[in-house]
């Protein structure tokens, strides 16, 4: 079954804000086995327009991304980041091995 993933691109407008957000994220994040591949970082934009900060996280699944993303654990923590940071954020499902 193909890993679900959180994919967010972040421009942070109050830091002191945002931190108290970023400190309390990984515990919610692991209660449904996610895993953070990319927090910040380098990069550099190729194409398009880039937000100064990149997020992925990883699920075992799309459903447990989901199920993370509309938890009450969940919205309760993401209050803490109201008016701290303009966020996109997509769940995508991860390729299977007959994807590509």
């Amino acid at each position: 079954m193909p890993n679900g993933y959180w994919i967010a691109r972040i421009t942070v407008t109050d830091p002191e804000r945002y931190g108290a957000y970023a400190r309390a994220l990984p515990a919610v994040v692991e209660r449904f086995g996610g895993r953070f591949l990319v927090a910040g970082g380098r990069f550099e934009t190729v194409e398009g327009e880039a937000k100064a900060r990149n997020v992925v996280i990883a699920f075992d699944d799309y459903e447990k991304a989901r199920a993370c993303w509309h938890s009450p654990d969940y919205a309760e923590v993401a209050r803490l980041r109201e008016r701290a940071a303009d966020v996109d954020v997509v769940i995508v499902e991860g390729a299977g091995p007959s994807s590509m």
